[in-house]
């Protein structure tokens, strides 16, 4: 007995409902489809449809062994795929989505690199802070800095990105001091991007529960770069993502503070909606962004 052929047949049957459709989709006769699941069932020595001259169902043992038969046809169908890919240079359009300031810094400049190794890949890279539908949207795959949702969606991990507070070294030489609990902030001067978030509270962590903390300040925009200009000048203490500050940090300009008190730092992950028959563009795309953006994690540590 051919273990993978009676697996697909009897795939097609469960999927068909009937011995006759299930048949007639894989071009065999009705008695060569019998004989094969009886085959099956005998090998197994279990049954795996309830059957009558009317209906046929699944038993629970077939119910196990559908859902294992589906994985296994599957990572089979894309080995092959896989396989007959590899031969061939990645071609073909894609959409990508990423949020702004992390997109402009990080992921612009390895796509960059990736369609210069791969001329003949085009991307359309959509910078904005919106979580995408990717199915209804068109989009092919997403950088999400966040805690995902359960979905259909596949998510590749590949690291997290701390929250730092930080101020600079003229504002704390004015205060004359660098505050040591995150309440403190609340008679402190602040700015606060709302495409971070648009609560006037600041989230902290003070022994592995969440602080919320009132801040305020004469300074709120809508955009990254504006309010760490502003956090730079001196304005007030900025809540930013690592990425978004850490080159002034290094430069001086900008200094971590309340590092004790970090929240828990968020995934940063590549999602798609399948891995089924994904277009190989598709696939060596994910792989290149990750080995980057692996590398990108490691240097703002």
């Amino acid at each position: 007995m051919d273990k993978l052929q009676a697996m697909t047949v009897f795939v097609e049957i469960a999927e068909k409902g009937s011995l006759t459709a299930a048949a007639n989709s894989l071009g065999k006769s009705l008695p060569a489809v019998v004989r094969m699941l009886a085959a099956l069932e005998e090998n197994l020595q279990v049954r795996l449809f309830n059957r009558t001259t009317r209906s046929i169902a699944l038993t629970e043992e077939g119910r196990i062994y559908l859902e294992r038969c589906n994985k296994i046809l599957t990572e089979i169908e894309e080995s092959e795929l896989e396989l007959s890919q590899s031969q061939v240079e990645p071609h073909g359009t894609m959409t990508l989505s990423t949020p702004i300031r992390f997109g402009e810094l990080h992921v612009a400049p390895s796509v960059t690199r990736f369609l210069k190794q791969y001329p003949r890949v085009k991307v359309n890279l959509l910078l904005h802070d919106r979580i995408d539908n990717l199915l209804d949207e068109g989009i092919d795959m997403a950088v999400r800095i966040a805690h995902l949702e359960d979905s259909s969606l596949i998510a590749k991990h590949v690291g997290e990105i701390r929250q730092v507070t930080v101020a600079s070294p003229t504002l704390l030489a004015k205060l004359g001091s660098v505050p040591q609990h995150p309440h403190q902030l609340t008679d402190l001067p602040c700015v606060r991007s709302t495409s971070i978030s648009s609560s006037p509270f600041w989230h902290f962590n003070e022994d592995s529960k969440r602080l919320d903390v009132p801040v305020k300040g004469s300074f709120i925009c809508n955009q990254i770069k504006a309010t760490v200009d502003a956090c730079i000048a001196g304005l007030g203490y900025g809540v930013f993502f690592n990425y978004q500050v850490m080159a002034w940090v290094r430069s001086g300009e900008l200094k971590i503070v309340l590092s004790d008190f970090e929240p828990e730092a968020l995934p940063l992950s590549l999602v798609y909606p399948h891995t089924r028959l994904m277009a190989m563009r598709v696939r060596t795309l994910i792989d290149w962004l990750s080995d980057d953006l692996k590398q990108v994690l490691a240097d703002l540590d």
